[in-house]
């Protein structure tokens, strides 16, 4: 969740009042907030020691997905309509005295689809701006470049004093040698090219500068004059910043995400069109887009919707009226009235400022936050019952119990890894069929999503190596396929592992951790040519270049027949059998492992492993209870 700092005292004088830090806390509780840290008494200290001191802040917590609430304006407009101080606001498009012929004009070229498609802008007239203000604007389009735009990746903002500009304006995309003009806070004029260079030692620009460094084009606005207004996502011009004493704002918004980029737009508009001299109005902009149709940008409308009280009271456990549940929306900023042909119908009009909203259930947690969540009766359910554990889950605490009990130490290393240690490190090769890997990792160490608990295991062992020899460890855990049958196109199965270490390289140790485990499982050991059992398990000699040659073996399980059947399906198991043609299945694998995967490890001991499956052995469950297809 994002934490923002406000002005404590401007906070005060929005809500006009001031409350304790206990009072304040529970008010943001019962809204949904969460109260991070009062830094009153610091400054006071601060004071008392004859030291510099900001203004008291109050750091808040506010969910990721309420873009609305990431500045002053938001927090003090939504807590002072929850507290019933204010009617939530009708945010309107204004347009000049002669109408949409009037608007200003954006002209979107073709050639910007190579780097920055999507655009969107909006103007804010006779803005009244303090310091406090001012900052407070800034610090939003930080948070929402950082947030929602990705580091200005999906998303970036420009703003611009519309005064010293000249509509109608050009959104295009041109080579970097033919792009010059003067960036903020500079007084030389530099090509793309060149500011590429001046902004690789900035400790904030640079962090952008790959979004659009390796483009042929890169995205640029002008005004009729072929004035510079931005190269986005990188850095305004120096001519049209914004100051203090700037009275109308030319707002433009560059994404790749057509969502993100309505979202953004709004939110920047709606939030400090309170500034205004006709507070809650935006002027807009007629965009052309570059297939000659046009558009008005931004779209504030409301979106329409309908809830239930019926449905509300159903997942609250009240009894309130549609009237009632009316009255909770206003609180939560929803402008709602009772429907006229039904009523049990809220009919809903969702603000711009509220892109969180998507489904009947959130109106209903808006309605339940107004009500009260400590309010909220307390039932018992209509139906009982009794909780189960996995059949998978069961299995794997059979097995993690008498291997510990054996003497053996349980580890939880992570799910994720990098694609060395997953393959090359164990001497395997990738048939870019069974990993699932991460698209975008932001580390070398999680690339994917481990096939096999072995390196986890040698990674402890490796960062454990000034530990008492032998070092015996286990783990009971998930790995994941890649799986082209099912939806989600993977599949987890639950692997059991474990690796001993010493002087001398154990095989017999860790075969007798497999018996084991068998013996708990009640799965006979049977030998690999006997075909007249039934049910039972057995190892044969096998060839892995992740162990020593003639020191590996691979596990097999027979499960039993199925039950019941007619004499005719006994007579056919019977001449399968005669046949050696018994359904084994493969189930895992162990041995001494070969001298390359150790030094890969960086473990200067001998070790041996043993990794195979439980799936085979889980009982059978309703699939309800199981996440199987």
């Amino acid at each position: 969740m994002p934490t923002i700092s406000v002005d404590k005292a401007d906070l005060w004088e929005r809500l006009g009042q001031e409350f304790s830090t206990e009072e304040f806390d529970q008010l943001l509780f019962e809204y949904g907030l969460e109260l991070d840290e009062d830094t009153t008494a610091e400054v006071e200290a601060a004071i008392k020691a004859g030291l510099p001191a900001e203004r008291p802040q109050l750091k808040i917590e506010v969910p990721a997905n309420r873009y609305d609430l990431v500045c002053i304006e938001g927090i003090a407009r939504a807590l002072r309509i929850f507290l019933q101080k204010a009617e939530p606001p009708r945010y309107r498009l204004v347009y000049p005295p002669g109408g949409e012929s009037e608007l200003l004009m954006m002209t979107i070229s073709p050639e910007v689809k190579k780097v920055r498609p999507l655009f969107a802008c909006a103007i804010l007239r006779n803005v009244k701006f303090t310091p406090r203000s001012y900052a407070s604007f800034i610090d939003l389009q930080d948070k929402l470049h950082q947030n929602i735009g990705r580091r200005r990746q999906l998303v970036s903002i420009g703003t611009h004093d519309l005064d010293t500009l000249k509509a109608p304006f050009r959104y295009e995309a041109q080579p970097p040698k033919d792009i010059k003009f003067v960036p903020l806070n500079k007084n030389t004029a530099y090509t793309a090219e060149e500011l590429m260079t001046v902004y690789e030692s900035d400790k904030q620009l640079s962090k952008y500068l790959h979004i659009i460094r390796d483009s042929p084009v890169y995205p640029i606005i002008y005004d009729s004059m072929d004035r510079v207004l931005s190269m986005p996502p990188i850095i305004n011009s120096e001519h049209s910043k914004i100051t203090l004493n700037t009275r109308n704002i030319f707002i433009d918004v560059t994404a790749t995400d057509q969502t993100k980029l309505d979202i953004v737009v709004n939110i920047v508009a709606t939030m400090f069109s309170e500034y205004c001299e006709d507070p809650y109005t935006i002027e807009p902009v007629k965009l052309i887009l570059p297939d000659g149709s046009t558009r008005i940008s931004p779209d504030i409308s409301e979106r329409h919707t309908t809830a239930r009280a019926s449905y509300v009271n159903a997942c609250t456990g009240l009894n309130l009226s549609a009237s009632e549940v009316s009255t909770l929306l206003q609180r939560m900023a929803l402008h709602s009235t009772v429907s006229p042909s039904n009523p049990d119908e809220v009919l809903v009009q969702i603000p711009a400022t509220r892109p969180d909203i998507f489904h009947e259930c959130d109106i209903m947690e808006d309605a339940a936050i107004a009500y009260g969540f400590n309010k909220l009766p307390h039932k018992f359910p209509a139906t009982s019952t009794v909780a189960q554990p996995l059949a998978i889950s069961k299995l794997s605490d059979i097995v993690r119990q008498e291997w510990a009990l054996a003497g053996w130490i349980e580890v939880l290393p992570l799910i994720l890894c990098s694609h060395e240690e997953n393959f090359e490190f164990l001497n395997h090769v990738d048939d870019a069929k069974t990993a699932v890997k991460i698209a975008n990792p932001k580390s070398l160490e999680f690339q994917v999503v481990r096939t096999t608990l072995l390196p986890g295991l040698l990674k402890t062992i490796r960062e454990n190596r000034s530990h008492a020899l032998p070092i015996k460890i286990f783990e009971t855990a998930d790995v994941v396929f890649k799986d082209t049958s099912r939806e989600r196109q993977a599949r987890n199965v639950r692997h059991a592992a474990a690796v001993w270490c010493n002087k001398t390289a154990g095989f017999e140790i860790v075969h007798g951790m497999l018996n084991r485990a068998m013996k708990m499982l009640e799965i006979p050991l049977i030998g690999n040519t006997d075909q007249k059992a039934e049910v039972g398990y057995y190892i044969k000699e096998s060839s892995d270049p992740m162990y020593f040659p003639g020191r590996a073996a691979t596990i097999y399980y027979r499960p039993p027949p199925p039950k019941g059947g007619n004499t005719l399906t006994k007579i056919k198991e019977g001449i399968k059998t005669t046949l050696d043609a018994q359904h084994d299945v493969e189930i895992g694998s162990l041995g001494i492992l070969h001298p390359t995967v150790l030094a890969n490890f960086e473990i200067g001991y001998p070790c041996s492993a043993l990794e195979f499956t439980l799936e085979p052995f889980k009982k059978n469950m309703n699939k309800i209870w199981t996440n199987d297809d």
